[in-house]
């Protein structure tokens, strides 16, 4: 993955561009979400299975897609590989309109794969549409056609707009707006959608990525391929990997069907968001296939993470909520974010949320006597904690991490 510089311990950084699509009324109504390799692109230097890889696997476990469009639709190109289902597609259809990209040759396979995709819920957008090029045939599953104005014959702008309207159901997104003639040109065909440089160009949004090993990935592949899935064994993978346990509770954020909905466990993640979206977004991410994170960095996390579960019993809190209440405080400051910013994005129940954003709570003492511990803050430490053998707990944690 062409990336920008890591920074200076390693980790490195993950993009997503997007480019907000307008309506004849100049609101934003929805993104179209775009590869960038790097914080400086200004174009997507690729619109391949890998590219839109990328954008997913970035879009809903690296940011979160509430970060990336909020509460608007967003649009991702899709290459054949997708379409046809030798791709997984692991988010539910409700926010995302599928792109057709130009690119691809529409046959009988392509064809009776999007007729599947619209029957599944999802939303179909035809690319820089040119009558004659094949896609015709998909007008009939269709909810957009995107016209690019910058590049198109105007002389028989006419006559596609006039075979588009032939469905009623279609709206039509003028692209390649960049001169104010073209926008008067929207207008006076009546396009629903508007997208170009004239109203706003793409921006790209960085953060810092966790990503996890390819071994784990592959690993966690097969155990979901297997006859029969041991939830168990599944959730033991997870757990042992903290950029799959975050990237499982963002994904399972955006897989809920109540935004009330909270969890307090990665078993609880794995059961809400299911094993078979667990298997397509380990297969996604495997075609990502983005670049480790340090080791170092990894053990100290699940050192971090593992102490809270030793200790949990001393609190009286489950220990598998003071796993998440502590890889989540260990992960933050690798993010660049503090605990309470990625507990703000998390589905989290709300003792833990507290604990990580106002340090309240059981959970919040559990967490800050771990804190003072690694930091060998021995007088606080009197003050918070009155159990016993905490360095025998704090060597069990870094042996469990090593060999997880």
């Amino acid at each position: 993955m062409t990336q920008r510089p890591p920074a200076a311990d390693g980790t490195p950084f993950v993009h997503v561009a997007r480019q907000p699509i307008f309506d004849s009324t100049g609101d934003v109504v929805a993104y179209e979400l775009l590869f960038r390799g790097r914080m400086d692109a200004v174009d997507a230097q690729s619109r391949d299975s890998y590219a839109t890889s990328q954008v997913m696997v970035n879009t809903f476990t690296e940011f979160g897609v509430d970060e990336v469009v909020g509460d608007r639709i967003c649009f991702i190109n899709l290459t054949a590989e997708f379409l046809v289902g030798e791709l997984p597609l692991p988010f539910p259809p409700d926010q995302m309109v599928l792109e057709v990209l130009e690119t691809v040759a529409v046959d009988d396979e392509v064809v009776k794969g999007v007729a599947a995709l619209v029957e599944a819920g999802y939303r179909i957008a035809l690319d820089d549409f040119v009558w004659g090029s094949g896609h015709e045939r998909l007008l009939p599953y269709a909810s957009y056609v995107k016209l690019d104005l910058l590049s198109a014959d105007l002389d028989h702008l006419d006559q596609i707009v006039e075979a588009c309207r032939a469905w009623p159901e279609i709206q039509i997104v003028a692209e390649g707006i960049e001169t104010p003639d073209l926008l008067k040109l929207c207008d006076s065909y009546g396009f629903e959608l508007r997208q170009g440089y004239v109203l706003s160009r793409p921006q790209t949004l960085t953060t810092v990525s966790l990503s996890p090993s390819r071994l784990r990935q592959l690993e966690l592949i097969g155990v979901l391929s297997a006859p029969e899935t041991d939830i168990e064994r599944v959730r033991e993978i997870v757990t042992g990997d903290p950029a799959l346990t975050i990237r499982v509770l963002r994904a399972s954020n955006s897989a809920m069907v109540s935004p009330q909905a909270r969890i307090s466990s990665i078993r609880q993640a794995i059961v809400m968001l299911g094993l078979d979206q667990i298997r397509q977004w380990a297969m996604l991410m495997a075609v990502a296939d983005a670049a480790d994170a340090t080791e170092a960095q990894m053990i100290e996390v699940l050192t971090h993470a593992r102490l809270c579960v030793n200790l949990a019993p001393t609190f009286g809190v489950d220990p598998d909520a003071a796993f998440v209440a502590g890889l989540i405080a260990a992960v933050a400051p690798i993010l660049g974010m503090s605990p309470a910013m990625l507990a703000h994005h998390l589905p989290l129940e709300t003792e833990i949320a507290n604990a990580l954003s106002r340090g309240v709570g059981r959970f919040g003492q559990l967490l800050r006597t771990v804190e003072v511990y690694q930091r060998g803050d021995l007088a606080e430490l009197a003050a918070t904690y009155t159990g016993a053998d905490l360095t025998g707990k704090m060597i069990e944690a870094m042996r469990w991490a090593r060999i997880s």
